[in-house]
This record gives structure tokens, C-alpha cells and sequence, in this order.
């Protein structure tokens, strides 16, 4: 599903991939970390992270998109496969400069509707995570539907008539905002990374790798 997203993004945007050094490759909590980093001319940073662990029997996708070039929503994808179950958890966060309509959005969750919801629990970033976030699980046999309202979720969020950002520092402070949360207030992979990395480490690698808030 990576791979596809990557396309769907470079059908429009074209990528560069970035320079990372040796943090593109690192172990944690069990688990394999390979990751990458992207400039996306014409929307901004993007960063892709594909772990593997516990002989096979884990495996995490993530990409993120901080969109610093265009007025959209900060966009996380995260898929968990593990012990036969599913998950697929998207997530977008209020990182704009204007207004914003989750219609498109909106109408493209309702098809999926017999898709049981995932319950996500109680976040201290709540206040700014947009209702057309997913959260499901289910079993492996229903992989092939989360992979289609992945798909058409994606590409709706992508076609969005976008404006060019007029103020880069403001929308970047509004990212850094969400980031800088991650790291203060910590999460379930923030504490794993801390854990394995260290506090200046795992800032290094929200800030300059996942979320691009300090490079761009």
C-alpha cells in the first residue's frame, strides 16, 4: 500500500527523496524500522516508515504528509498487521491557514460503513484531529476493503483544490504545534522511540525525518 500511495503522490507532485544518514535504518521495542524521507515539489514533506518484528508476525506501515507548500490537512497513515488482525488508522490534523471542507471526505467514509470502527481512545490532540479520520480494525479478510477506502480516501484528500500557503512560518508552526505535543506529551510510538533512541534523538527524527518541521 506504501508503494501505491508514493505513486498516487508522485503522479502530481513530483518526489525527492531526502538524505537521512543512519537513522533511516534503527531497531525498537521488538521491531525493524527502514525509513525514508521525500520532498514533494509543489506539497511538501513526506516520510515513510515500514517496520517488521516478532519473526514475522508484526508489521507497521506509516506516511505521513505535512503539507507545507499547499493548504491541507497534516496526514498520517498508519497500518497494523499483527495475529490476523487488520488495522488501519488515518488520521488528519488541523494544520491550515484557512477554511477547510471534510464534505468530500466525509461522503467517501459513509461508503464504508459496515467497516467496524476501531474505538481510538482519548488523546490530548483530539481538539484538532478532523472528524474524516478513519480508525478500523477487523481481519485479514477484510484487508482488500481497508486497502479500497485507503485508496479512495486518499486520492479525495489529494484532489482537494488545495490553495498555495500564503504564510510557510505560520503553517509550520502549526505543525510543529501537533509535533512538538508528540514529543512533550508523548504516545504510544513517541514513548517507543524515546525508549530506544533517547528525547534528542527521537526529536531529531519527528522533527527533521517523520514531519519535516525543521528542514524545509
Amino acid at each position: 500500500m506504501i508503494n501505491k500511495l508514493l505513486e498516487i503522490i508522485q503522479t502530481k507532485y513530483p518526489l525527492r527523496e531526502l538524505e537521512i544518514g543512519e537513522i533511516r535504518s534503527l531497531k525498537a521495542n521488538g521491531m525493524t524500522f527502514s525509513i525514508q524521507a521525500y520532498k514533494a515539489k509543489g506539497l511538501g514533506h513526506i516520510s515513510v516508515m515500514q517496520a517488521k518484528g516478532f519473526f514475522g508476525l508484526m508489521k507497521m506501515d506509516t506516511l505521513i504528509i505535512n503539507p507545507t507548500e499547499i493548504d491541507l490537512p497534516l496526514y498520517s497513515y498508519d497500518r497494523i498487521f499483527a495475529m490476523g488482525n487488520d488495522t488501519l488508522i488515518v488520521e488528519l490534523y488541523d494544520t491550515l491557514e484557512g477554511a477547510y471542507s471534510e464534505d468530500a471526505l466525509q461522503a467517501v467514509k459513509g461508503e464504508y460503513m459496515d467497516l467496524v470502527e476501531r474505538d481510538p481512545g482519548e488523546h490530548w490532540y483530539d481538539s484538532i484531529k478532523l472528524a474524516v479520520s478513519i480508525s478500523k480494525k477487523g481481519k485479514k479478510n477484510q484487508s482488500s476493503r481497508f486497502d479500497e477506502l485507503t485508496l479512495q480516501h486518499f486520492e479525495t484528500y489529494l484532489s482537494d483544490d488545495a490553495i498555495p500557503v500564503s504564510d510557510a512560518k505560520v503553517k509550520q508552526e502549526k505543525a510543529s504545534y501537533y509535533v512538538n505535543g508528540l514529543l512533550e506529551k508523548g504516545g504510544p510510538s513517541t514513548d517507543v522511540f524515546k525508549k530506544a533512541l533517547g528525547e534528542e534523538k527521537t526529536a531529531k527524527l519527528f522533527e527533521d525525518i517523520l514531519f519535516g518541521t525543521k528542514i524545509e
